[in-house]
């Protein structure tokens, strides 16, 4: 259901990772060209991201992407829409 599709994948203690989701073994996940959605507005919960993206990109703060990641501790694996791939793709990166 979730494996090489882009999702949203929230944390117990990490946070909120979005990428492609390559391999899930209980709550390890590891995911591909990942960036961590750090603090959103425009959506109210994240399966509203995940299904419509943001609708206030410039107020969103989400990371550079890295090559992959594995988080440890994943609760919740959303799958994202087109849209939202495109809004949340479309969201300036986020550095000092």
């Amino acid at each position: 259901m979730v494996l090489n599709k882009k999702c949203i994948v929230r944390c117990d203690r990490s946070g909120v990772v979005y990428g492609e989701v390559i391999n899930v073994n209980g709550s390890t996940v590891e995911v591909r060209n990942a960036r961590k959605i750090y603090y959103w507005q425009g959506a109210m919960t994240l399966f509203q991201l995940a299904a419509e993206g943001t609708q206030e990109p410039k107020r969103c703060q989400f990371t550079l992407i890295v090559e992959s990641v594995l988080v440890l501790d994943a609760i919740e694996i959303i799958p994202c829409t087109a849209a939202a791939i495109e809004s949340i793709e479309g969201v300036k990166i986020w550095k000092v």
